[in-house]
């Protein structure tokens, strides 16, 4: 008897060490131990990154994300969140790139992530991630120093029209990418005959606003969120939002569209969130089902309202079929630019 229970206590500590050598203890089990049960995950702390500075519109969003799954007890794990920025949002899709198959790393994109690949600054893609949500809608803002001759986004225009050399665009994005071509299409429905006149100075250090104060360039072509401060602050005045409509509240409910000034033409800057490629299809069910729980929880839409953004929740093949729609689309005004690589 006592070499029985010597022999099953013997086996319990190989099997314990079996599964602490290979770091079994740390990774997502089934339940009882059925292979096809449903994975308990997360369990430990996850990774979020924003693309991009502290302050812009990728970092604001994913943080706002982060508090809102914590608020609403949607996500129970440590969400903290990484700056990577450099190359348009290239740096950190290098990064995903390094940790493909990874469960516990979520990152936030948009439109940059489609024209980085196709203007040739990076081989890699939205292919080279998993897409999880399109969450909000955000939208260009185009701002000017406080004392700038330009009253309206039309002065701007009349102003390219008789010289495209004359008005200086900034953007923290790099050209042929988001700020430059957000300007552009706004620039072209306006009746600018030649858009690949206009200069275009990126700043992707973040230093646009600062740029745009100092006289160093005319118009700054951005996010709300990149240059609200300064507006509230009343160093900046926004000329005009590329929404449908008015949005937000307050100040930013303040900014008239470029429809209302005549100009027939919106620029949406959608945010998704994605994971690595290859992620684990246990953790691509969870976090799909996850955001859109998160999607109409009165948190997000509170936050939504006061960031000015429009909710528009997106997921799954759904989602994966709007990117591809986007990436044509793109193609067309890189190569009327001349920007789109062959």
């Amino acid at each position: 008897m006592l070499f029985k229970k010597a022999m099953t206590t013997m086996v319990a500590g190989t099997v314990i060490a079996a599964m602490l050598l290979t770091g079994c203890t740390s990774k997502p089990t089934a339940t009882n131990g059925n292979a096809d049960a449903e994975v308990k995950y997360p369990v430990k702390a996850l990774e979020f990154i924003a693309p991009a500075g502290a302050g812009g519109g990728w970092d604001t969003t994913i943080r706002t994300v982060a508090k809102t799954l914590k608020d609403t007890k949607l996500v129970s794990v440590p969400m903290p969140v990484t700056n990577k920025p450099g190359g348009g949002g290239g740096i950190a899709l290098a990064y995903l790139e390094e940790k493909k198959g990874s469960d516990d790393i979520i990152t936030v994109y948009s439109p940059p992530l489609l024209l980085i690949n196709l203007n040739g600054s990076t081989p890699l893609g939205y292919k080279n991630t998993t897409p999880l949500a399109r969450l909000i809608a955000d939208y260009a803002c185009f701002v000017v120093a406080k004392d700038s001759p330009y009253k309206t986004i039309n002065d701007v225009m009349d102003a390219i029209k008789k010289d495209p050399k004359s008005v200086k665009v900034g953007g923290t994005s790099a050209a042929g990418s988001m700020d430059h071509l957000q300007f552009l299409k706004i620039a072209k429905a306006a009746g600018v005959a030649d858009v690949k006149e206009v200069d275009y100075i990126s700043f992707q250090d973040g230093s646009g606003p600062a740029q745009v104060l100092g006289g160093h360039v005319d118009l700054l072509s951005t996010g709300i969120a990149d240059a609200k401060a300064l507006m509230e602050s009343g160093d900046l005045r926004a000329l005009a939002i590329t929404a449908d409509k008015r949005i937000g509240e307050g100040m930013i409910a303040e900014i008239p569209t470029c429809i209302e000034q005549g100009i027939d033409a919106t620029f949406i800057n959608w945010r998704g969130l994605f994971g690595t490629a290859d992620m684990p299809e246990y953790a691509v069910k969870y976090w799909q089902e996850t955001l859109k729980k998160m999607s109409e929880t009165e948190e997000w839409k509170a936050a939504c309202k006061t960031n000015g953004w429009d909710n528009i929740y997106l997921g799954g093949e759904d989602f994966v079929k709007f990117l591809e729609q986007e990436n044509e689309n793109n193609k067309v005004l890189l190569e009327e630019i001349g920007m789109l690589k062959k």
